[in-house]
């Protein structure tokens, strides 16, 4: 294996990375370089992190504001497909892993670095998804995964080896539950949950109010859907990210998006997690009630389809692949005259579209009505009936002879 003089290691400032940098220093004799991506995930988790990354032994530590990019380029295309995976995941990490390897992948680039590392265990997804966008995008770069390496197979290891080195950290043995969060989600692994016929308690949830203390009095939101994209809430115009802020808000507040799923990673085993989306749930229920307004029967369908497919794509890690992009584009075309008003009633943990309307829907009143019409006529049906029978009939008939 060549010399590797220059590492940039996604750098999150937790125990695992804390302890990978010096790890690296002692066992591949390089200059490490942190960088972090700011994706949302709190202000209070970016707090003196440059200094964390130096102490610990990193020549330099990079912070990029992904955030705004991040709703735009990965969430809203995402959205336009529909994507849920296994019925219930809105992506939350999934969506975020692309942007912060593109990311990380420019930094190395740009520092002149030979290797790329990451802190993922080898039982997760996420080493698939660095690995895979570093593959489509750096593939001369070589790739250093710790967790495969090393014998620190323990939170008490990890303290023991950064003690004995004198690093200085915060992390503690109390840590409890495995925790990612970004500007779309909060998830929350381990702990009680890893016993499925657990009940979550109240510290499996972290950003949204119990449903059930929720406010006793409803709240609306409108919601604006130009091309398939949030453009405005509440008569606001904001841009992606700001909007995703202010609906997290307010979901927030009326205890929206709590899932508890287990699900089935990449690597096959099943794991269980509690996913916070407040926002998110939101604009998933705004754009689907404009699409039922505009998208013709078999176009509604292959969007179903796309976003079926584009769910385990963007979870396996395939963002950067001609397929999901192929997806990401069929799904932005039909989204096109995806366009209207959404007023969604925010109560007790439920998010309820109650009002909807567009330019461009095909649902028409007077052919609607249980009422007295002019437009339609009864006879015609059974034509069309025979025809689109004709099969069955004929089939019928030959097992009669």
């Amino acid at each position: 294996m060549s010399k590797i003089n220059k590492v940039v290691l996604a750098y999150s400032g937790g125990l695992d990375t804390s302890a990978i940098i010096p790890w690296l220093k002692e066992n591949y004799d390089c200059e490490v370089v942190a960088f972090v991506a700011d994706v949302g995930q709190g202000e209070e988790e970016l707090v003196g992190i440059e200094e964390k990354a130096i102490a610990s032994g990193a020549s330099a530590c990079y912070i990029a504001d992904l955030k705004e990019e991040m709703v735009k380029d990965y969430i809203y295309p995402s959205l336009k497909t529909g994507a849920i995976y296994e019925g219930k995941y809105l992506l939350g990490t999934s969506m975020a892993r692309p942007i912060i390897a593109k990311a990380q992948v420019e930094c190395a680039l740009e520092v002149g670095a030979d290797a790329l590392c990451h802190g993922c265990t080898g039982k997760g997804n996420d080493q698939v998804r660095f690995e895979g966008a570093f593959a489509a995008l750096a593939p001369q770069l070589t790739v250093i995964a710790p967790w495969r390496e090393w014998n620190l197979r323990s939170r008490e290891a990890l303290l023991d080896y950064l003690a004995e080195r004198n690093i200085p950290c915060t992390a503690s043995l109390e840590k409890i539950y495995s925790r990612d969060a970004n500007a779309w989600h909060v998830s929350t692994e381990g702990g009680v949950l890893e016993n499925t016929w657990n009940a979550p308690n109240e510290l499996c949830w972290v950003w949204t109010k119990d449903p059930q203390q929720a406010p006793d009095v409803a709240e609306t939101v409108s919601v604006l859907v130009e091309k398939g994209e949030v453009v405005a809430v509440d008569g606001e115009p904001m841009t992606p990210y700001n909007a995703l802020h202010y609906l997290n808000g307010k979901g927030i507040e009326h205890g929206i998006g709590r899932i508890d799923i287990v699900e089935n990673r990449l690597v096959g085993i099943k794991s269980r997690g509690c996913y916070e989306t407040p926002g998110g749930t939101i604009m998933m229920e705004a754009l689907r009630a404009v699409e039922q307004l505009v998208l013709d029967k078999e176009s509604f369908e292959f969007r179903q389809t796309i976003g079926l497919k584009a769910s385990h794509l963007i979870y396996d890690g395939r963002w950067f692949t001609p397929l999901c992009q192929s997806l990401l584009a069929a799904a932005n075309t039909l989204a096109q005259d995806v366009t209207g008003e959404v007023v969604i009633q925010l109560y007790k943990g439920q998010a309820t579209v109650t009002q909807k309307r567009s330019l461009n829907s095909l649902y028409s009143e007077e052919f609607a009505t249980f009422g007295e019409d002019d437009v339609y006529d009864h006879s015609h049906a059974g034509g069309f009936i025979r025809l689109y029978s004709l099969a069955s009939r004929i089939r019928a008939l030959n097992s009669q002879k």
